[in-house]
């Protein structure tokens, strides 16, 4: 209200003039009372004291209008420069949003409906001492806090986040939460956002650095979104002296049916875990910490069940790791700098698994595009529809499952080694041959042999002919 008494006065101002004009210009029918000056500005004092008065009636920290449903951080008494704490402040804002519901409306049964409340946060930056939750008491959504900067400050809690959509009970109480168009900066201390058990948020173009455990926490709930956004521990764009000492987690789910896309994840010692089924993760680019010194892109810890597709996204120096997958789709993804895809075993378990149409890049030093880990000794016996195939590799060894073999010779026969490419060390489920024979000569062969990988033919008598071998690991529709 105090922000609309100029507009007011104005408008108050013009009505007068006017009033004025019409009755000294166009009026055929003078008032003394109207033409009397001192009465007339003894009417306009009047209707400035009630102005203000109704102004100082308004409590500090109300919204700017009785009928908006968008709260200013600033009306608030936050300090947008972040020298002082405005924890408190914000705090504040978040509980009077909340208390804006829509009443005979609700989302999921028992989260009210706000309507599209908005904590506007007007480009400021505010320094908090301990972490921005919702309200908990009851279940709400169709919310957004957006366009600004939160600093944590030097006291802030090191195991916490910034921001914590995070109810004291266990159900979901939480839906439709919009957290857009943030910088949120951990200063060292604690972690960015965490989003537990909560239904449909979402998470849109905010840059999250300088946390020491998360960037971004999801744990439970169902169908977070991230999206057009940059996270990173330290601020850099690549070969930084401090690479080797990152560490944390720049997108930590664990839980079912989330989505990451496009999103640059510059600095951490991991891009993005994974624990749960159904997530999907599109146009990501992880350059956080280079595999030589220990990072990871991608670590995929859903053994068994894995149900996680991973497309058109850049792996720059860092890879992925997978433990046990089972159905996990890996494509059109670009792999640089010797990064590759480390299948872990944990029980020795891989099923359903494609790496499909990549791009691989590497310095000629020897890196496979496709690796085991079977350290812990439980080797890789269960093997189903795994289907490595048509990727594009420069500077590093292809590894594929299935392929293609010609040899020629003079005799009776014609082996074909495939040991150099095929993935798995001696395991040729399907073979097509064809013994293509020069001049009249029409020879009876047969396939002899397929193990370790070498596809071996004979035929009855010398001949000259050529051996054209398909090889196929995956069992892939066959039956």
């Amino acid at each position: 209200m105090i922000s609309l008494l100029p507009t007011l006065v104005k408008l108050l101002m013009g009505f007068l003039c006017v009033v004025f004009y019409v009755n000294h210009g166009d009026s055929s029918y003078p008032s003394p009372s109207t033409h009397d000056p001192i009465r007339r500005m003894a009417l306009m004092k009047a209707s400035l004291q009630t102005l203000r008065t109704v102004a100082a009636s308004t409590p500090q920290g109300s919204s700017s209008s009785s009928s908006s449903r968008v709260h200013h951080a600033t009306e608030y008494g936050a300090d947008p420069t972040g020298i002082s704490d405005s924890t408190e402040a914000l705090q504040q804002a978040i509980s009077d949003a909340f208390i804006s519901r829509i009443e005979g409306t609700h989302l999921m049964e028992g989260i009210a409906d706000l309507g599209g409340t908005q904590l506007h946060l007007d480009g400021g930056t505010y320094k908090i001492s301990r972490p921005l939750r919702l309200p908990d008491t009851t279940g709400a959504g169709n919310f957004m806090l957006h366009g600004g900067s939160l600093l944590a400050s030097h006291d802030f809690p090191t195991d916490r986040h910034m921001i914590e959509l995070w109810s004291k009970s266990n159900s979901l109480m939480y839906e439709d939460i919009t957290l857009k168009d943030l910088m949120i900066n951990s200063n060292f201390r604690g972690g960015g956002i965490a989003v537990i058990n909560s239904l449909r948020t979402t998470i849109d173009n905010c840059y999250i650095s300088r946390f020491t455990s998360n960037g971004i926490l999801i744990q439970g709930g169902h169908e977070t979104f991230v999206t057009n956004s940059f996270i990173g521990q330290h601020i850099n764009v690549g070969g930084d002296h401090r690479e080797k000492n990152f560490s944390g987690i720049g997108i930590n789910i664990n839980g079912n049916d989330n989505s990451v896309s496009d999103v640059v994840i510059f600095s951490a010692a991991v891009g993005i875990m994974v624990q749960g089924q159904a997530n999907i993760f599109t146009g990501v680019h992880c350059y956080n910490k280079a595999t030589g010194w220990g990072g990871i892109g991608i670590h995929i810890r859903s053994p068994g069940l894995t149900q996680t597709r991973i497309l058109n996204s850049y792996f720059d120096f860092t890879g992925i790791v997978a433990e046990d997958p089972v159905q996990l789709h890996i494509s059109g993804s670009f792999f640089l700098g010797n990064a590759f895809v480390m299948i872990k075993s944990l029980k020795g378990v891989m099923s359903g698994l494609t790496i499909v149409d990549n791009m691989f890049s590497g310095d000629y030093t020897g890196v496979q595009i496709v690796q085991f880990d079977q350290s812990n000794g439980h080797y890789f016996t269960t093997i189903d529809q795994v289907v490595v195939d048509r990727n594009v590799v420069r500077g590093m060894i292809l590894k594929t499952t299935v392929a293609k073999g010609s040899k020629w010779s003079n005799g009776t026969k014609w082996t074909v080694d495939f040991s150099k490419v095929l993935l798995f060390p001696d395991l040729i489920q399907n073979v097509q041959y064809t013994l293509q024979a020069a001049g009249s000569s029409f020879p009876n062969h047969i396939l002899r042999n397929v193990s370790h990988n070498c596809v071996t033919v004979e035929s009855d008598v010398p001949v000259s002919a050529t051996l054209h071998v398909l090889v196929d690991q995956s069992m892939l529709g066959y039956v």
